[in-house]
């Protein structure tokens, strides 16, 4: 399985580079939710070559949708992570493919087309980068902490996430938006980033990615500070050595 999702994530990220340069169809799915061609011929890719190979597996993907299979295995796959960057043309968007088996991640991969990134984990076996071991960062302060978030789509979720940083950015090293949450998570697996926060994910926003910081050694867990899953909406994804204290503040009245 994580061969296919190797090879899956690395072909669908050859379409959505190819496609890059040139026009792309957009079109609006949601409120400030986009969709483009190159979503939804990743998203082929992807399908096709799950269920040639393991034609009795559940997919859950964001533009066809699905549901997590109770038991057995679920595919959990975003084709385009990023997809606003993408119609801009900000170089900053990632492949996604996760496998559960009965809701919880045991395959993960996340693929940068752009620079060539492959970052895999299967459960019990670490995380690597380009099969090249990595491991969370040692930063056990949060004033020297990067830190990443996103914005989300609805504004009930700004509007938390700036409620946030009114506590955060105070006492943080620096904050950044990369506009892929998949790939943000990558990075606290590699150490280039040392949390990630989002009050408002999806299963495909984060299958691949929880994996990928659990096994490189970090923590990942809601808000409230109860052990993550891929069901729930809010994450805080750390290296492991500052989780407690940016809880704290996550958790903070304002």
């Amino acid at each position: 399985m994580l061969k296919t999702a190797i090879e899956a994530a690395v072909e669908a990220g050859g379409i959505i580079a190819e496609l890059y340069p040139g026009p792309r169809a957009i079109s609006l799915k949601g409120f400030r939710d986009l969709v483009t061609d190159a979503d939804t011929a990743a998203e082929s890719a992807i399908f096709k070559k799950i269920q040639a190979r393991f034609p009795d597996h559940a997919i859950l993907s964001e533009e066809a949708g699905g549901h997590v299979s109770g038991s057995g295995y679920t595919w959990v796959v975003d084709p385009l992570d990023g997809t606003t960057n993408y119609a801009h043309r900000h170089p900053v968007f990632s492949v996604s493919i996760g496998v559960l088996e009965g809701g919880e991640p045991i395959v993960g991969v996340i693929h940068d087309p752009l620079r060539h990134h492959t970052f895999a984990a299967f459960r019990g076996g670490g995380a690597r980068l380009n099969d090249e071991p990595i491991h969370v960062s040692g930063v056990a302060g949060l004033e020297n902490a990067l830190i990443g978030i996103d914005w989300g789509h609805e504004n009930e979720v700004r509007e938390r996430t700036l409620n946030d940083l009114h506590r955060i950015l105070p006492r943080c090293g620096a904050l950044r938006a990369a506009g892929s949450a998949a790939l943000t998570l990558a990075y606290v697996a590699a150490g280039w980033n040392d949390a990630y926060f989002q009050p408002g994910l999806r299963p495909w926003d984060a299958a691949a990615g929880v994996l990928l910081v659990n096994e490189a050694g970090g923590r990942c867990t809601t808000l409230k500070g109860d052990p993550y899953r891929v069901r729930f909406s809010d994450c805080v994804a750390t290296n492991g050595w500052i989780h407690d204290e940016l809880l704290r503040l996550l958790k903070r009245m304002p």
